[in-house]
């Protein structure tokens, strides 16, 4: 189901909760949001559709969708300042990001998983991720 995107700050700001085998839902309506809004999002954290969890999902380089469930950098490289957007806030703003980064999650079965990403993909994965710890750029 394709939901309404959160715009309240205060809800933003709260970092998620874990998210666990029961969230399935969740991440579909999350890969469905953000499959409608692409045109101009390339990716979408759970609190953004109104749901406190650490789920994320982002447009990976040959445009599918992946849906991570706890994500965690766990190493980054390359540090540089960009300019983003989000669609629950007006404007752009500036931020600090890294061109390269390691990140530990779950898949949709719970099973995890570690992969390293790089440029767009690697940028909306440090965007998103900030959603999940309450960080608003």
């Amino acid at each position: 189901m394709i939901r309404p995107i959160m715009t309240m700050k205060f809800f933003l700001q709260k970092p998620s909760e874990e998210a666990d085998e029961g969230d399935a839902e969740v991440v579909r309506d999350l890969v469905e949001t953000l499959d409608s809004k692409r045109a101009t999002c390339v990716g979408m954290a759970a609190n953004m559709i109104g749901v406190r969890k650490r789920i994320i999902a982002v447009v990976d380089e040959d445009g599918s969708i992946l849906a991570m469930l706890n994500p965690q950098i766990t190493n980054c490289s390359g540090p540089y300042d960009a300019e983003e957007g989000c669609l629950s806030l007006s404007g752009t703003r500036p931020t600090r990001r890294y061109k390269r980064i390691v990140v530990s999650y779950e898949d949709v079965h719970m099973q995890g998983c570690q992969r390293t990403f790089k440029g767009r993909v690697a940028q909306a994965v440090q965007h998103e991720i900030d959603h999940c710890n309450g960080v608003l750029i």
